[in-house]
């Protein structure tokens, strides 16, 4: 099964840089922090106009450092733990598992071949990326 495993991993990282998918883990707790903290310095410093501005520039802070850290998803998808490949692993192959194949390009020329299959894959992908990553997705232009 690990030979099958990395194969179909392989297989949603082609996909997913055949689309250009990038996706960024999101960092609104760190981002919270930091507009958290910037008030509370604010309030310690100024009083209640310091708060207002100290929640102003951390707040701005915050979401300097959370944005623009999208990255390829591909990338993300070879460095996931054995148990979240697992995952991918089977939420993929109850798609394409009926499918006789014996390595990843043959894979891909069926998939690639129908349409509807490609949807299931790569619906299959952005969801596992959503839903157990966590991750943001977006499509590069």
């Amino acid at each position: 099964m690990a030979n099958r495993k990395d194969d179909i991993i392989k297989f949603c990282c082609e996909i997913s840089a055949d689309k250009k998918i990038q996706a960024a883990f999101k960092g609104s707790a760190k981002g919270a922090a930091v507009a958290g903290g910037g008030a509370f310095v604010g309030g310690l410093i100024g009083g209640p106009a310091g708060i207002a501005l100290g929640a102003a520039v951390g707040g701005a802070l915050g979401a300097w450092m959370t944005s623009g850290q999208f990255r390829p998803l591909p990338e993300i998808l070879m460095e996931l733990t054995p148990s979240q490949q697992d995952k991918l692993y089977s939420d993929v192959m109850a798609i394409v598992g009926s499918l006789k194949w014996t390595d990843v390009p043959q894979l891909m020329a069926q998939v690639h071949g129908n349409s509807s299959l490609q949807e299931q894959v790569l619906g299959a992908i952005l969801s596992y990326t959503k839903n157990q990553l966590k991750a943001e997705v977006k499509f590069e232009d």
